[in-house]
Parts: C-alpha cells; sequence; structure tokens
C-alpha cells in the first residue's frame, strides 16, 4: 500500500486515538488488528481510484462519517466528536460560554450584520447595544458580506479580552459610535418563567396565578446551571408566598444525569431517584436526602410537572421520580422513551477529539423500563413517562409547534427598558409554517391556548381549593407583549 494513503488516514483524530488506545493496552489481538486493517485498506483505495481526488477536508470528513455510521448502527445516541463538536458540547454542559452576549443576524434591507437582539444581563445588553443595530466593522475589519458565523468566530473569545464594534443605529446622531466590550462567561439560562419583568428583563414573573399562587418554572435543558437556578427560583416564589407549582419539562431534551439527580433531591425527602445499570448488570442507586429538601410541606405545596413527546432522558428522570414518589402528578403527553446514559471518552494524543457511547440504561424508582428501544419483549408499552390518570392532554401537531414559537418570544429581549423606551422594536415576525393542505397551520392573529399547562393549573388550584376555601376563579395571564412570531435560533447566531 502507498505510503501517501497510510499517511493521511493517521492524521486523522479519531484513529489515531485508537491506534494509540491499542498501542497503549496490551497487544492487540490479530482479529483487531485485521479489523482495523480493513479499514485502512477501504481508504487506501478510495484514495487511489475514487472518482475524484479528495482534499484533506474531504479525508476527514469521511472518515468522521465512517465512524459515526458505525456508532449510530450501535445506537442512536453514540457519536464521534470532533474538536468543534467537541467544545460546543462542553458549552451544552456546562450552561455557558465565552462572548459578549448577542444574536446575530441579517438586516432586511441592507442585507448587513445585524444585532437581531442582546442576550439580558450581558456585557452587550449592559453596554446599551439593542435590538436591530447593525455591525458595521469588527475591531478593524469591515462586516460588508460577512456572515453571521463568520462575525461570530471574530466576536467570540476568551474570557476577559476584548472586542470593538462598530454600531450603526437608525435615529441616532451621530448613526455611527464604538462600543468596546470585554467578553466574559455569557450563561445559557435553562430556567424561565411566565414572562420577563418590565423594569428588568434580566429577572421573571413566577406566578402564572398570583391569586392562588401558583407558580410556572420552565426548564429547557440539564447542564451545570439548572439546579441552582431552579432553586433560586423556588427560594423567591416561596418567599411571595408560593403554594402551588407548575415545573414544565416540554421539550426538554435532557442533559447531565448528575443534575436530574440533584433536581429530583430538590423537591424529595426520601426515597429511590433513578437506577443506573451497565453492561455487567453493575447497579448503583440514587436516592433521596431530607436536607435541602424546598418547597415543602409537600401536603401543601402541590407540584404538577409538564411533559410532552420531545421529554427525554434527563428529564423523564425527573418526571418519573416525582411521580413514582408521589410527590408530584404528571401532566401532558407520554414522554420520548430515553432510558440510556451516554458517557464522554476523549482520545490521545491531543483530547481534543472524543467519543460518547451509552455506557448505562437507567430504571426508573418503582424499577420500571423507560427505554422505548429495549422495553422488555414481555412488556412492550413499557417505556416513557406517561401522565396521571385523567392529566393526559393530547395535542395536535399545529399545537405542539405553535406553542413552540410562543415560548421563543421569552427570550427576545429588545434591550435596557431605558434605552428602548416604552415601544421597543419587535422582533422580525417568522412565518407560520404550512401544513399537508399548503395551508398556515394557524391563524398567528389569534391568541394561543395552551391547553396542556391549563390544565395542571386547574389540577392546582382544585387541590389548593381542597385545602382550604375555595377561590374565585382568574382569569388566564396574558402576554407581556402582542403575539409576534420570533424568529429563533435559525434567524441568527450567538457570539
Amino acid at each position: 500500500m502507498p505510503l501517501r494513503n497510510v499517511v493521511w488516514l493517521l492524521v486523522v483524530p479519531g484513529l489515531v486515538g485508537l491506534g494509540l488506545a491499542i498501542g497503549y493496552s496490551a497487544p492487540a489481538p490479530d482479529k483487531d488488528y485485521n479489523l482495523v486493517r480493513q479499514i485502512v485498506e477501504v481508504l487506501a483505495e478510495v484514495d487511489a481510484n475514487y472518482v475524484r481526488e479528495l482534499t484533506d477536508d474531504d479525508r476527514k470528513e469521511l472518515v468522521k462519517r465512517m465512524i459515526n455510521g458505525g456508532l449510530r448502527w450501535l445506537d442512536p445516541h453514540s457519536a464521534y466528536l470532533d474538536e468543534e463538536q467537541l467544545k460546543e458540547f462542553e458549552r451544552d454542559n456546562e450552561g455557558s460560554f465565552s462572548g459578549v452576549g448577542i444574536l446575530l443576524g441579517v438586516d432586511e434591507k441592507t442585507q448587513g450584520l445585524k444585532i437581531s437582539y442582546p442576550l439580558a444581563g450581558t456585557p452587550a445588553y449592559e453596554a446599551g447595544l439593542i435590538a436591530n443595530d447593525r455591525i458595521v466593522k469588527i475591531d478593524d475589519t469591515s462586516t460588508e458580506g460577512m456572515t453571521p458565523e463568520q462575525a461570530k468566530k471574530r466576536i467570540v473569545g476568551e474570557t476577559g479580552t476584548r472586542v470593538s464594534l462598530t454600531i450603526h443605529r437608525e435615529g441616532r446622531s451621530p448613526p455611527e459610535f464604538v462600543v468596546t466590550l470585554v467578553r466574559s462567561r455569557i450563561a445559557l439560562h435553562p430556567v424561565a418563567g411566565v414572562s420577563r419583568r418590565a423594569d428588568d428583563p434580566t429577572r421573571w414573573n413566577w406566578f402564572i396565578d398570583p391569586h392562588k399562587k401558583i407558580a410556572y418554572i420552565r426548564i429547557s435543558a440539564f447542564s451545570e446551571l439548572t439546579t441552582r437556578e431552579v432553586k433560586d427560583a423556588v427560594e423567591e416564589i416561596e418567599k411571595a408566598g408560593g403554594r402551588g407549582l407548575v415545573l414544565d419539562l416540554r421539550d426538554n431534551p435532557g442533559g447531565l444525569l448528575s443534575e436530574a439527580v440533584a433536581l429530583s433531591n430538590l423537591f424529595l425527602t426520601g426515597g429511590k431517584i433513578v437506577t443506573t445499570k451497565d453492561r455487567r448488570e453493575k447497579e448503583r442507586t440514587e436516592t433521596a436526602r431530607a436536607a435541602g429538601t424546598i418547597f415543602l410541606p409537600a401536603e401543601t405545596r402541590p407540584i404538577a410537572v409538564l411533559v410532552n413527546r420531545d421529554t427525554a432522558s434527563a428529564s423523564e428522570i425527573v418526571a418519573a421520580a416525582l411521580q413514582d414518589n408521589k410527590r408530584a402528578v404528571v401532566v401532558g403527553e407520554r414522554t420520548y422513551g430515553k432510558g440510556s446514559v451516554q458517557s464522554l471518552f476523549r482520545l490521545a494524543p491531543d483530547q481534543k477529539h472524543a467519543v460518547k457511547l451509552t455506557t448505562q440504561t437507567w430504571w426508573r424508582p418503582s424499577g420500571r423500563n423507560i427505554d422505548k428501544a429495549t422495553a422488555p419483549k414481555g412488556r412492550p408499552d413499557e417505556w416513557g413517562v406517561t401522565p396521571d390518570e385523567g392529566l393526559e392532554v393530547p395535542v395536535s401537531d399545529a399545537e405542539f409547534v405553535r406553542r413552540l414559537h410562543e415560548v421563543r418570544k421569552l427570550d427576545y429581549v429588545a434591550g435596557k427598558p431605558e434605552l428602548v423606551g416604552p415601544n421597543p422594536p419587535p422582533p422580525l415576525p417568522l412565518p407560520v409554517p404550512n401544513g399537508e393542505d399548503g395551508k398556515p397551520l394557524w391563524d398567528d392573529t389569534r391568541p394561543f391556548e395552551d391547553r396542556q399547562l391549563n390544565r395542571a393549573v386547574e389540577y392546582l388550584r382544585k387541590k389548593l381549593s381542597d385545602l382550604g376555601a375555595a377561590p374565585r376563579r382568574v382569569p388566564a395571564p396574558q402576554p407581556a407583549r402582542p403575539p409576534v412570531p420570533f424568529p429563533g435560533p435559525a434567524a441568527g447566531s450567538p457570539a
């Protein structure tokens, strides 16, 4: 085999890691050597005979896809992560990144780079940048023709370093000015409330029923920030006299197992939280501790957990733990059914690449299976978390997508209230998607009714009424702003 064919293979980090792993261990068995040799031979034939010559980047991409194709054959959750993917994975788990705190977009009129909106509480927000500010220069480089992704690479950087943005703002005299920002850790807050406070968008209104003192907390992911932010929110709710709580885990894809355990432990004084099992059937059971439990006494402070078809993994652990321990009822739809745990293994020699492998399965406190893909043959319907009796609220696809649009609106912050004034610029409208019949899925001029949330609040109202005098019925809260579809992540790039 020509030497050049071997050289380009060995620069691929994933296979370098595999080769070194074999080298650092005991001598490889013949069968392992032959498997690796087969890969090398296939790549050599591609390099020598494929219809076009591959670039170095093509070769790296080919090997990455080969690895991921094999891992996906094992299960859909195992994957090879290159350097950029590993950084993104770590960012999601840490719940933060280093930047200035703006969502980048493209100005519709000029096609130039603009700030879709600043993230509340970040350096950009505190420096007075507002939605729709155009970015003319990044340091001394013009942004003409620059895409949001290209601009992002220039704006993000190490914490404590500086970046200067030349801003063009319509209606300002002069319209152009320079803002120098110090990069810092930007928190990707996983916890939200009913609406942002008008006087301080960095804070939330928690009560969805102020009269009954029913609070609402939405958890979008399980990062290193999740348990801390939920604890802070509940303590604020308790100080304000909170009596009932909705925990919204809808569309929560999961995250860190340790955070799911810690969050469950916040609301439980005892009992099992989750049991994990590895390939050798070795078990580890996490048990709740009484110390540090909040929102007590449980008998007079009921909790409803909202779930849907995209509630998965770590969020299913929380829902199952609170349901099985009788601490909360579950409302909504049956969950996704992902009952497996993935572990990250960094690859030698530089540790900048990794493989994420499924290493364990997890089981509910009741001992029941959660994983849809591996449901017991004798009990094929035993998977996921199902709502409590009478609390199942199925929704149509149109309702499902509409709610995602409504949730996105809560991310939007035009800027500091004192700068944007009483009429802040709204986000650009996002077209309503069409259904199979070619017609819009919903009428965006009509207010959205969240039937699943309404059912959870209705349950808590009745529960609290049974504990005392029945209160008067209060109308459902209205959005703080007129319903304008928010462009969401597809419309910009965070920096």
